[in-house]
């Protein structure tokens, strides 16, 4: 077994369920002990944890919206207390809604900028403060829209590329501290979020597998490989950059 994160210690923000889990169980089987964040499901966290577990690994769950600066500060807290060191952070948390331009309120703005924009910020400046000497690993996870956007998903659309924009000028900022910040752009993926939001059998489903050169959805696996690579020391001359895992779809 091929232990890339040995020793070392992961925050993944909105890893109870999709590409998120599947990243915190890519890494605690790396060997990095993991911290499970979830501001809904604690059912979901605490699963994740238990499969870590069951397979000789180390994490655990904690609760936190991370719009707050009070639950980031605590999600931090609680990692340095319990494991007492971060090596990486893995800012996943994010919603997905389709909401056309006639559609967008002032709630709905702030709900998906606030996520995935302010709280990529607040986890990014604890973990910044938080890492050794040594400096750490930040992963962004963004999404194909960032570059080539949907009808229907300007908020979303919009606030990843604010997080591929903030990846670049982040690793300008923070190179010199030995943190190295990088962005995975996944295309559409199998996760509960595609199940229950309909997607999966859905006509939209059959037309992404048809323009995705690899013909066929994403699996959070598929992502949690890539996101070991960025976290290891394999891709310590690697920082601003942003990586497209989605089969060839653009």
């Amino acid at each position: 077994m091929d232990l890339k994160l040995n020793g070392k210690v992961a925050v993944v923000t909105g890893s109870s369920k999709g590409i998120g889990a599947g990243i915190a169980k890519a890494f605690a089987k790396a060997g990095a002990k993991v911290v499970v964040n979830y501001a809904s499901s604690k059912e979901g966290a605490e699963k994740v944890v238990n499969q870590i577990i069951k397979n000789g690994g180390s994490a655990i769950a904690v609760h936190a919206d991370v719009t707050k600066s009070s639950d980031v500060n605590r999600l931090f807290e609680e990692t340095k207390k319990v494991y007492g060191q971060l090596d990486i952070l893995v800012n996943n948390a994010g919603i997905f809604s389709f909401e056309p331009l006639e559609e967008i309120t002032e709630d709905s703005f702030h709900t998906q900028i606030n996520t995935h924009v302010l709280g990529n910020i607040l986890s990014t400046q604890k973990a910044v403060a938080m890492f050794g000497n040594g400096g750490g690993s930040i992963i962004n996870i963004s999404s194909t829209v960032s570059q080539n956007p949907v009808a229907g998903l300007i908020l979303y659309s919009a606030a990843k590329a604010a997080i591929d924009n903030m990846t670049k000028t982040l690793a300008k900022e923070l190179g010199p501290k030995k943190i190295r910040i990088n962005t995975i752009a996944p295309g559409m993926t199998e996760t509960e979020g595609t199940h229950s939001g309909g997607i999966i059998g859905s006509d939209l489903e059959k037309q992404m597998v048809a323009i995705t050169p690899l013909g066929r959805l994403g699996q959070p696996d598929d992502i949690a490989k890539v996101a070991v690579f960025l976290a290891s020391d394999d891709s310590n001359w690697v920082t601003g950059e942003r990586i497209t895992v989605a089969g060839g779809l653009l």
